[in-house]
């Protein structure tokens, strides 16, 4: 076979893979199981049934799935955005901070005194399964999203604890011992990767904003381009620096995530593709480096098995459920939080880092890792769309609309917001005449299940309806449609 026929039959079969990844989004909505889950068991299995394809060296696997998470943490950074973070701030930082490290300690401890662990790796064990992953919540949900202060505290708790669980473990490597210089030395690090991560990301995040706001480029590609390859270039600035680069992607993708800038909706396209991408590669490629034979052992699943039911019924309800006392939510919505603490992608790059260390036992920690996470996707996630509708907690669905109409505009539309119409807004149920859009403003298109209204006076705006609307003050207009002050509207 020549070289180009070669290189032909790879894309062949990276192409039937990707296409394959595609599709199996429809399966797991049948079967109610994360199509990240899906990924990771069926690269494993092939992994083992085609030794070939589990011969991805270490460090480039890790190189991937990083460069992965770099893109799925900005792209949900962006996502929350900054007006989403600020209300739920409070829970985020108690839950993905405090949460983070409670969760950690927990771990450890159990792994210690239940499983015989020697103290390092299990400090090192419970690093790795601190952080979670609500990515996999919403992607058992398919067309329903979680609406309120629900999806806002799963979404910004996952990014935040994301960085943080890969700093402890960071720090808890660098520390090379347990006694109490290595724990000084393990402290003073995970402050300075959080530090310097925080600063990195502020600081990337606001001249982000000011660039691709003012910025003047020749194609409307290659503002999203510019704006991936900013992102890329904050997670290197903080890690060249000793920060966490993680953490200064997210709160970069915050800070831009409300920011208003030309070509701003296709940033947030191009970024989205990235982000379901690297998810789709990152399971894959774990999957492909987690060893089967490994998993099967009794020393590995039946640890395994117990920390995932020690985090499901016993670490989060009792350690994480006491910190949302202070956070204004339903019985139900605190519920569905705590059960909506799902293992990921982030836990087994951990598991692969500890490999990476030389450490022994490395092997037996990594497989306990990969019992975990898919006991967690497999479990919680199978039951996420019951327990919504069990805690009534608010979900929108969200149809596909693949047909679209617009205009551009060669400066910014001053005064020109889109809205959605909340339950118990001074618009819902009221006629367009009715709104205090000032004199100069108007409706100029409204849009209901997917279908645009004739816009009249007489018009009678319901809850759900999207509005493209003009006025004189956008906050004052904003806050018609809005039904609670901590709710924010998209902008256009």
């Amino acid at each position: 076979m020549t070289s180009t026929e070669t290189l032909a039959t790879e894309i062949l079969l990276v192409s039937v893979a990707v296409i394959a990844a595609v599709f199996s989004n429809r399966l797991s909505a049948l079967i109610r199981i994360p199509a990240p889950a899906l990924f990771l068991i069926v690269a494993a299995i092939l992994a083992k049934i085609f030794p070939l394809l589990g011969s991805l060296p270490r460090d480039t696997a890790e190189s991937l799935v990083t460069i992965a998470l770099v893109f799925i943490l900005f792209d949900g950074g962006m996502h929350i955005g900054w007006k989403r973070f600020r209300a739920s701030l409070t829970a985020i930082t108690w839950l993905g901070i405090l949460g983070t490290i409670m969760t950690a300690a927990a771990v450890a401890a159990a792994a210690y005194l239940l499983f015989g662990f020697d103290l390092r790796l299990a400090l090192l064990l419970g690093a790795a399964l601190s952080p979670t992953d609500p990515a996999v919540v919403f992607s058992v949900l398919g067309k329903r999203e979680i609406s309120g202060r629900t999806g806002t505290i799963l979404e910004g708790e996952s990014g935040a604890n994301d960085p943080i669980g890969i700093a402890l473990l960071v720090s808890l490597l660098a520390a090379n011992g347990v006694g109490f210089h290595a724990v000084s030395a393990g402290l003073g690090e995970f402050g300075l990767q959080l530090a310097v991560g925080t600063v990195v990301g502020i600081a990337g995040g606001w001249a982000l904003s000011k660039l691709i706001r003012h910025l003047s480029l020749p194609n409307e590609a290659l503002y999203s381009v510019c704006t991936m390859a900013c992102a890329t270039l904050i997670y290197a600035a903080a890690t060249l620096l000793q920060g966490s680069g993680f953490l200064a992607v997210l709160l970069a993708g915050i800070l831009i995530g409300d920011a208003r800038a030309p070509f701003k909706r296709e940033i947030r396209r191009f970024s989205s593709s990235l982000a379901t991408i690297g998810e789709m590669a990152a399971f894959s490629i774990l999957g492909l480096s987690v060893p089967l034979d490994t998993v099967i052992q009794p020393e590995v699943i039946w640890p395994g098995l117990a920390i995932a039911g020690l985090l499901i019924f016993v670490i989060r309800p009792l350690l994480v459920g006491p910190m949302l006392l202070p956070v204004k939510l339903r019985m139900g919505e605190r519920a569905f939080v705590l059960w909506g603490g799902l293992k990921g992608a982030v836990p087994i790059l951990l598991g692969m880092f500890i490999l990476g260390a030389h450490i022994s036992g490395a092997n037996r920690i990594f497989g306990i890792i990969f019992v975990v996470v898919l006991v967690s996707v497999v479990l919680q996630g199978a039951l996420i769309p019951l327990f919504a509708r069990v805690f009534h907690v608010p979900t929108s669905v969200i149809e596909p609309e693949p047909w679209a109409s617009g205009l551009r505009f060669r400066q910014q539309p001053e005064g020109l917001g889109e809205y959605l119409v909340e339950t118990g807004s001074s618009a819902d149920g009221h006629t367009i005449d009715s709104l205090a859009l000032g004199d100069d403003g108007w409706v100029s298109l409204v849009r209901r299940d997917g279908e645009l209204v004739q816009v009249r006076g007489f018009t009678k705006l319901v809850v759900g309806d999207v509005v493209l609307a003009l006025g004189d003050d956008p906050e004052t207009v904003a806050h018609l449609f809005k039904a609670d002050e901590n709710r924010p509207t998209a902008t256009l």
